[in-house]
Parts: C-alpha cells; sequence; structure tokens
C-alpha cells in the first residue's frame, strides 16, 4: 500500500473516531505547548448572579485586540467543566469612550452550546470603532 495513502487513511479514522467521541460528550483539545501567539488580557469584572450559570460556563480569559479598520475586537474563552452539555444565550453591550452605551437596533442574543469539559471562544468585534469597552451578558436559553 502506498505509504501516503496509508498516513491519510489513519488520519481519517483517527478523525472518526474524535468526532464520534464514542458516545461521550466530552471534547478532546490540542495545542502546542508554548503558543507563539501572544494574547493581551485583560482583567475583568464579573457579576454572578445565576450560580447554576456560572457554574457550567466558566469565563477563563477575556483577551482584547484592535483590528486595522480601528473596531475592538473581544474574544471571551469559555469553560464547561461539568459533566452535561449546557446551553446558553450571550448578548454584547458595546460603550463609547465616555461610557455610554452605544444602542444598536440589531442588538441580540446569541445562542451557544458548551458541551462537557469543552472550552470554546467567543468573539465580538465592535460596530463601529467608537466602542471602546463592552459587557458581555449570559443569559439561560428561553424555551
Amino acid at each position: 500500500m502506498n505509504p501516503a495513502f496509508s498516513r491519510l487513511a489513519g488520519s481519517l479514522a483517527a478523525a472518526a473516531w474524535l468526532t464520534t467521541g464514542c458516545g461521550s460528550t466530552s471534547v478532546n483539545t490540542l495545542e502546542p505547548a508554548e503558543p507563539t501567539a501572544q494574547r493581551a488580557m485583560v482583567s475583568d469584572q464579573r457579576v454572578l448572579a445565576d450560580r447554576s450559570l456560572a457554574s457550567s460556563v466558566r469565563v477563563v480569559g477575556v483577551n482584547t485586540a484592535t483590528d486595522a479598520a480601528g473596531f475592538l475586537k473581544v474574544q471571551l474563552e469559555t469553560y464547561n467543566p461539568s459533566r452535561k452539555r449546557k446551553l446558553f444565550t450571550y448578548r454584547v453591550e458595546w460603550f463609547d469612550a465616555q461610557g455610554m452605551v452605544i444602542n444598536l437596533p440589531t442588538a441580540t442574543s446569541i445562542p451557544m452550546s458548551l458541551e462537557a469539559r469543552e472550552t470554546k471562544f467567543i468573539t465580538a468585534t465592535a460596530p463601529t470603532p467608537q466602542a471602546k469597552d463592552f459587557r458581555f451578558r449570559f443569559l439561560e436559553p428561553v424555551n
């Protein structure tokens, strides 16, 4: 058998095994031990009013950047430490340099899920270069 074909077949089999998860909802991940990318992590302030949601959707870190056009980008690293899939929604509020909320006619809650023990990034880009701050709101999904 062709060695390149053998490696491809092995890779496809491994990918199929990883995506099926053998009936589990846990997620396996792999990343460099020493990443070359440098994040601009920011300190955050949290108000936890829903303990159930807070125990299943944890914010591990907050990273910010400004793109070439001057728009603020925010990336949250979230983690579900529980053994069950967690459904939730989130909404982002943007603020100008004076701390005034920027009202958006399209502001809406975005549905999301985290599998058991999964880490996922949520990325949002400000709608205007005047946005200098942000607030993420996490909510239980509305049935």
